[in-house]
């Protein structure tokens, strides 16, 4: 057993967090996910910093909020010497290792990923094979691409056109299973681990491109789930009586879901690109197995944020619904968390930061707003956070807007709160008697002293979390 554990970091791009059958799902099945939440611990309650790709990664990866680094959107690229957990484990000597979807930069057309190369090094990884996500995989090329060859990678371009402007479509990838994007990332983290010959602990991040849209689950994975079976969606709430503000937040028509017919085939679909990563996972935990690693590795499990699949009557993310902004997190460390475990405490996705330092015997941040969350793995009566924090650069899309405004939530565990900019409430929601989000209490009665505590939680929490880069 090396001195430090193995890491290993799964991730997908835009999981919701009942999206496991081990957290009650109806119909979809993840076995191998079930199996490390299984023997360890899975926090209920995980929110994202951010319900957008490129600013939940940076603040997964630096521990800071979005109002911290800066980055708002699907753009740019944080400074390469900034400070990531990759930097604070090499330090520590781990060889670090990254495989798949990063989105650390923005991912343009022409480009190919080889060229950023030094900027992932720079920000402290040691081994790189980047791909890029689904529909970056259509313009911008990569390892993927290359492994393709042309012939290929132009059905998959041709696909992708099809599907442009019609983000409910749900036929089959004209890839085979073998060649869908997330296979390749699969295949290619168990080729690591199953190669690696250093004498380094490593941490390995594998991150897929699934189950993000377009909805074109590959195979057999197409037509796994019935759509006639899969649970019916959220209905859009009432906008009677909300200030105007608010009426916009939840009116707006950006990614709103034309028809909601369309709704049970885009779900199915979607847990088919679930349950394919799923079986990935299972094969990455046997590559561990097979190297007699596997009971010495921290096993992380996370999500950048959720996905509608038509609740409220939408598609994608960006807002501040359950389905968009709870992402699944698993953790899995045999001898240091009990198994079986589900925690109900807040928790954000910015604390795998420090859980990652403690595990490996780092000096915690002192930047990081994050919270190591073993204690609570290990001891269900340990605090972690009374409140979590969540931020998004929104547009409104309707009427011809353009602009895009800075939104802020803030969840107590039983509220929900969010505002504008100009700090004109969005959302409140009490989620304990109203977990599906159907009374928005901004409509009637009088919550003025109930506003008052949250946006003084907002304040305070604003104050407390500057920092400078």
């Amino acid at each position: 057993m090396p001195a430090k554990p193995h890491i290993l970091i799964l991730m997908t791009d835009q999981q919701r967090a009942d999206c496991l059958s081990g957290a009650g799902h109806p119909v979809l099945r993840t076995p191998n996910l079930d199996r490390i939440a299984a023997e360890g611990v899975r926090f209920a309650n995980a929110v994202t910093t951010c319900p957008l790709c490129m600013p939940a990664r940076a603040s997964f990866v630096s521990g800071l909020y979005c109002h911290n680094h800066g980055m708002w959107a699907n753009s740019g690229r944080l400074p390469a010497d900034d400070e990531t957990f990759f930097h604070r484990l090499r330090s520590a000597d781990y060889y670090t290792g990254y495989i798949g979807k990063s989105h650390f930069y923005e991912h343009r057309p022409g480009d190919h990923l080889r060229n950023h190369e030094d900027y992932m090094h720079a920000r402290g990884i040691d081994f790189v094979h980047e791909t890029t996500g689904p529909w970056a995989t259509a313009k911008t090329a990569s390892y993927l691409s290359d492994y393709w060859g042309l012939e290929r990678w132009q059905a998959y371009q041709a696909d992708y056109q099809r599907r442009r402007g019609n983000p409910w479509a749900t036929w089959p990838s004209p890839l085979s299973v073998e060649d869908f994007p997330d296979s390749y990332v699969g295949r290619r983290a168990v080729e690591f681990l199953s190669s690696y010959d250093g004498g380094q602990p490593i941490c390995l991040f594998v991150s897929f491109g699934g189950p993000h849209e377009p909805f074109d689950a590959p195979g057999e994975y197409a037509s796994m789930y019935n759509p006639k079976r899969c649970p019916p969606a959220i209905p859009p709430e009432p906008t009677d009586g909300l200030p105007a503000a608010a009426e916009a937040y939840v009116a707006s028509r950006w990614h709103f879901l034309r028809d909601r017919q369309a709704v049970p085939p885009v779900r199915a679909n979607y847990y088919g690109k679930i349950s394919l990563i799923d079986g990935w996972v299972g094969r990455i935990l046997d590559a561990l197995t097979a190297r007699g690693w596997l009971d010495d590795t921290l096993v992380v499990f996370w999500s950048d944020h959720g996905e509608m699949a038509g609740d409220h009557g939408r598609l994608f993310k960006s807002v501040f619904y359950e389905s968009a902004l709870r992402v699944p997190l698993l953790l899995r460390w045999p001898g240091q968390i009990p198994p079986g475990q589900v925690r109900p405490h807040l928790a954000q996705t910015i604390d795998v930061f420090d859980t990652l330092l403690e595990a490996a015997g780092c000096q915690p941040s002192a930047r990081s707003f994050g919270k190591s969350l073993l204690p609570a793995a290990r001891d269900a009566s340990a605090p972690l956070r009374q409140a979590a924090f969540s931020e998004v650069a929104w547009s409104d899309g309707s009427a011809g807007r353009q602009e895009s405004a800075l939104t802020t939530m803030v969840c107590t565990g039983r509220y929900k709160y969010a505002v504008n900019h100009a700090g004109e409430p969005l959302l409140l929601f009490d989620l304990r008697e109203d977990p599906h989000e159907q009374n928005n209490l901004l409509a009637g009665g009088d919550c003025t002293e109930l506003r008052e505590q949250l946006d003084r939680s907002i304040y305070e929490w604003l104050l407390q979390t500057q920092v400078c880069l």
